[in-house]
């Protein structure tokens, strides 16, 4: 996907605007670079890339490309791998981060009608708020639940008569399981879900639907850039579209960092093209997918980039094999009698590295023939032998937030 000419106009802008802050983030970094020649696009994938290890090193505000007077709002990563990354916003972000909200819902035509349960979390994380802004500015009604509190949280869909599920994949998997469980899906109005935050599966997204009876939309997006809202899925369910006037994307090869044309998968990189607190230039987010080339059947003007395959810092190499978790849910789908929950156990004994597999398994199927047919699958496609576990419905652990699917015990 190349540059056009309204974007090279505005990053050109961007540049000359960051490359005139005194003692500012990117004034070293670029040293003057701007899209000054005839071949904007090769000044542009000339200039360098930006890493989640450089926003922490500028902890707290020192990304900050504005005066303080002017940032309303902070939000954070949650900083669990390390120092946590400060993202400062000002009103015009605040405002543009509601309109591509809005545009969300609008993509899965919700409408002021709807009455929208939002669960995901409050607070320095972008989730919660950032699902509210773009209800309100759509005009829905909001019930800002935010997550936990099962008993609350049922108790409000079936009194206030929520139309729209918004949660993580893990969080609606285990609201779904729980109105299964006390039978009250006739008192439940849901018809649609915006799930995000987390890479799921289709099992799993086949259980949620099935179970709640909802249309199911994928939303993405990070703190980093705006936070959710960035990406969503129309109702063909053929990638999320993309709001390319507030941002660039481009795909890369995560070795090399050379540009890969469209259809290819690779690393997800992002320029911001209007952000004023916290502009980035060519942020690597680590997200695998690609840009789906050509247009989409519902007709939208926006770029489309592939449901996520994985991350390039979730791979784990075990006896020599590189493996993402996409791979494992790659392979799990198409197995006859297994949910769609997993886990992954790897541990180092007597000299060699183990992966157990644990999974859900349907009732009334033969648990050995389904763990054979699961250690074989993995075996012919990932060329990996692993410990097969299969377990009851129910029995892996579920979250409010998002599932962990790996442990690695070797270190």
């Amino acid at each position: 996907m190349k540059l056009n000419n309204t974007q090279t106009d505005t990053l050109r802008e961007l540049l000359t605007r960051l490359n005139g802050i005194d003692g500012g983030f990117y004034r070293a970094k670029l040293g003057g670079a701007n899209l000054g020649t005839s071949d904007p696009q090769a000044d542009f994938e000339a200039l360098p890339f930006t890493s989640k290890e450089e926003l922490r090193d500028a902890y707290p505000l020192g990304i900050a490309a504005v005066p303080d007077e002017e940032i309303v709002r902070i939000h954070s990563s949650s900083g669990t791998t390390g120092t946590p990354i400060i993202i400062p916003y000002t009103q015009k972000d605040v405002d543009d981060w509601a309109v591509m909200f809005k545009r969300c819902y609008e993509m899965a035509g919700i409408t002021n009608l709807d009455r929208i349960h939002i669960t995901p979390g409050y607070g320095l994380w972008t989730a919660g708020i950032g699902f509210q802004l773009g209800a309100e500015l759509l005009g829905a009604m909001v019930i800002p639940m935010g997550p936990g509190n099962t008993e609350k949280q049922l108790k409000m869909m079936m009194d206030l008569k929520s139309t729209v599920l918004t949660a993580t994949s893990s969080f609606a998997l285990l609201l779904a399981e729980e109105i299964e469980k006390r039978g009250i899906k006739d008192k439940i109005y849901l018809t649609k879900g915006v799930i995000g935050s987390e890479r799921w599966g289709d099992k799993m997204r086949k259980r949620i639907a099935n179970e709640l009876g909802v249309k199911l939309y994928d939303i993405y997006g990070l703190t980093e850039i705006y936070g959710p809202g960035i990406g969503m899925s129309c109702e063909y369910e053929c990638g999320m579209h993309c709001w390319d006037d507030y941002m660039y994307f481009e795909i890369i090869d995560p070795k090399t960092g050379k540009n890969l044309p469209d259809g290819e998968f690779g690393e997800l990189v992002i320029t911001t093209l209007k952000k004023e607190g916290a502009p980035l230039i060519r942020y690597r987010t680590h997200d695998l997918t690609r840009i789906i080339p050509g247009e989409c059947e519902c007709g939208s003007p926006y770029p489309r980039i592939d449901t996520l395959i994985g991350r390039t810092d979730d791979m784990v190499k075990v006896k020599g094999v590189n493996i993402y978790p996409g791979q494992l849910e790659d392979v799990l789908r198409d197995i006859d009698g297994v949910s769609s929950e997993y886990q992954v156990m790897i541990d180092h004994l007597n000299g060699k590295d183990i992966m157990t597999l644990f999974f859900e398994t349907e009732l009334g199927v033969s648990k050995r023939d389904v763990e054979n047919a699961v250690k074989n699958a993995i075996k012919s496609q990932i060329g990996l032998t692993v410990v097969p576990m299969g377990v009851a419905i129910g029995e892996l652990p579920r979250s409010e937030k998002k599932t962990a699917r790996v442990f690695d015990n070797r270190y």
